[in-house]
């Protein structure tokens, strides 16, 4: 009888041992998934989702006297105007090495990844001047050959002037581009991270986009480098 009950609170011990040998091994397991998949993860740096190319007119105008000339005298001289057209290339990523960037487990080869701000920039891949006009006294004030003398052709600085302010307008294109892509932006990040976290053998994963407002980080200007090249 003390020979039998010795043998079942030995088994007892021997279970409960077990039972938190197993607990142990399978939670050092879990940890082992967890850190190895986030390692895996973060090794990917940046992650670029998605790449967006357009085209936009932009039309500016300046006046031949300057600010002082457009404020009083626009009745006397006409504007100069210019059209360009601007070709952008907008990119888009994730930087899975920042802090924002986390994952949880939720389960056997199962997480919830939380995804940082989308990043972007904007790059102005070229500038096309398509149309110029040429600032002229108003007709109506003096005759068209005289108006002619005393017109003014666009200067180097005045192209330069007028470029900065339509790249700010081109920007802003751009950016309306950007909120009108938002849908597709996540949409293209989501199935890229699904084919990335099953690639580090994940099953499955749930994606957490509420932090991931878009942020820019600049506009680039690599028209300058093809002209110089050209």
């Amino acid at each position: 009888m003390e020979m039998t009950l010795a043998m079942i609170v030995l088994g007892i011990i021997l279970g409960v041992v077990g039972s938190i040998a197993i607990t142990r091994l399978f939670r050092k397991k879990q940890e082992y998934q967890i850190h190895s998949f986030v390692e895996n993860m973060k090794s990917v740096g940046e992650l670029v989702v998605f790449k967006a190319y357009t085209k936009e007119i932009v039309t500016t105008a300046d006046h031949w006297l300057g600010k002082a000339g457009k404020k009083y005298l626009t009745w006397l001289m006409s504007e100069m105007k210019m059209a360009m057209i601007f070709q952008f290339e907008i990119n888009f990523w994730y930087d899975l090495k920042g802090p924002d960037f986390s994952v949880k487990q939720a389960g056997e080869r199962r997480f919830v990844i939380t995804m940082p701000q989308c990043l972007y920039n904007i790059g102005i891949k070229d500038i096309s001047f398509y149309n110029e006009q040429s600032a002229k006294l108003l007709d109506w004030l003096l005759p068209p050959l005289v108006g002619k003398a005393f017109s003014k052709n666009f200067s180097e600085e005045d192209k330069n002037k007028l470029k900065d302010e339509a790249k700010m307008q081109a920007a802003s294109m751009a950016n309306e581009l950007i909120k009108r892509l938002s849908s597709e932006i996540e949409k293209s990040a989501r199935q890229t991270m699904e084919m990335l976290a099953k690639s580090f053998g994940a099953k499955s994963v749930v994606l957490d986009f509420s932090k991931s407002q878009p942020l820019e980080k600049g506009i680039t200007d690599a028209s300058k480098q093809h002209a110089a090249a050209a």
